[in-house]
């Protein structure tokens, strides 16, 4: 029995007018999620348990059967095992992300974008490693990631800060938390050298040049110590591998006990190589019986309030992950669970996360009791549930599910 998770991260969306009353995901044309949906079951899951914020790092740990309660620390230090960072004891990691902030003359402070318009790699690593450079310190170095994401690692006595994600403020005020930051002497410190450095920095001005948003500051978040989890071939006997560009998720495979291929060419977004993270998956299931497969395109069109590109990410994810998974795994003939579903929503009029019960579509090649005849949609999910499905309390009971019912005998 091979078991497969196919996560479009944030495709949840609430009805829109323009789409006339339809979400995104109705809206999109997805002919291979029908018709597994139709021919499995239909659930809601609840990935976010109550007092956590609705991250993609609380949500994936919860579809990997973790409860988020037992076990997370925050999310840089997830980032962190995927980069081979250590976190000693001692020490926190924080999320470093590279944005653009409005700086006013009365001295308020907007959040332009929580990315630095998609910042590419190249131009990222030389911005983090000029900063690295003139505002590292024995206790704070600073760590290259991928695009806008990287790592900054403090040694000593925890900031008394609330830290918050920048995603969740585009196009607001965020003057209140950055005087909060600023309060602290050590993150005063970095904040205000950093800036120095990326307002001058060559690869800004040529951003400016190009008509590009330039990253002209730094944003701290997500901190934490470094996690401890029960590999998942202790909890369940399974092995396999996590299929993702982004850091965040690479890092729960790799303290969930899962490998982590490299796709060259992934990028989390919406030119990411599709093609070759399908061959991973599929590479990992020849010697391993579990993958968890993460497009994060539809999220980051959600950050961006971008209507056509969730759509375009949505109708992707159906195209080039979804439908040659299952192709793949028909072809090979060997029985298979398989799910679709999303971490958390994102709707574009919020630009941000909502931890809703997310709509899951749960396959079986053996066939089930009682085939949903539904399409995949968000109101088609709450309604197949309303009538005959099952709302489970946590992700980490439905994973449990999912991998007990594969080892039990099933005809149909």
């Amino acid at each position: 029995m091979k078991y497969v998770m196919l996560v479009g991260d944030g495709m949840g969306d609430v009805p829109i007018p323009e789409l006339d009353g339809r979400t995104p995901l109705a809206a999109a044309r997805t002919p291979a999620m029908d018709r597994l949906a139709a021919e499995g079951e239909l659930l809601l899951v609840r990935t976010v348990p109550e007092g956590f914020p609705p991250g993609s790092d609380v949500a994936n740990l919860s579809l990997l059967g973790y409860e988020p309660q037992e076990c997370y620390t925050g999310r840089a230090p997830l980032e962190a095992a995927s980069m081979g960072v250590a976190i000693g004891p001692g020490e926190l990691a924080f999320r470093c992300n590279l944005v653009t902030v409005e700086y006013h003359p009365d001295g308020r402070i907007t959040m332009l974008d929580y990315s630095a318009g998609h910042i590419s790699t190249g131009e990222s690593g030389r911005l983090i490693r000029a900063i690295g450079e003139r505002c590292g310190t024995p206790s704070v170095r600073f760590h290259a990631g991928i695009s806008y994401r990287h790592l900054m690692v403090l040694r000593g006595e925890a900031p008394a800060v609330e830290t918050v994600p920048p995603h969740d403020h585009m196009d607001r005020d965020v003057t209140v938390f950055h005087r909060r930051y600023m309060e602290n002497g050590t993150l005063r410190t970095v904040m205000e050298c950093s800036r120095r450095v990326l307002a001058d920095h060559p690869v800004n001005r040529e951003r400016i040049r190009r008509g590009l948003r330039p990253a002209n500051s730094i944003w701290l978040w997500g901190e934490g110590a470094s996690p401890a989890m029960t590999p998942l071939a202790r909890r369940y006997g399974i092995r396999g591998s996590l299929v993702s560009a982004v850091d965040l998720l690479k890092g729960i495979g790799v303290c969930s006990g899962l490998s982590v291929p490299r796709v060259d060419g992934a990028t989390g977004y919406l030119d990411t190589n599709y093609e070759g993270k399908v061959a991973a998956a599929l590479a990992g299931l020849e010697q391993g019986d579990f993958v968890l497969l993460h497009v994060e395109a539809p999220d980051e069109a959600g950050h961006q309030g971008n209507l056509a590109d969730k759509v375009r990410a949505i109708e992707d994810f159906d195209s080039r992950i979804v439908a040659p998974m299952v192709r793949a795994l028909e072809e090979r003939g060997e029985p298979f669970r398989l799910v679709v579903t999303m971490d958390h929503y994102t709707p574009l009029s919020r630009r941000t996360h909502e931890a809703w019960p997310v709509p899951m579509l749960l396959y079986d090649s053996r066939g089930v009791a009682k085939k949903s005849g539904r399409p995949y949609t968000e109101e088609e999910v709450r309604q197949a549930v309303a009538e005959n499905g099952l709302d489970l309390a946590s992700g980490a009971l439905f994973f449990d599910r999912f991998i007990r019912g594969g080892k039990e005998e099933r005809h149909g």
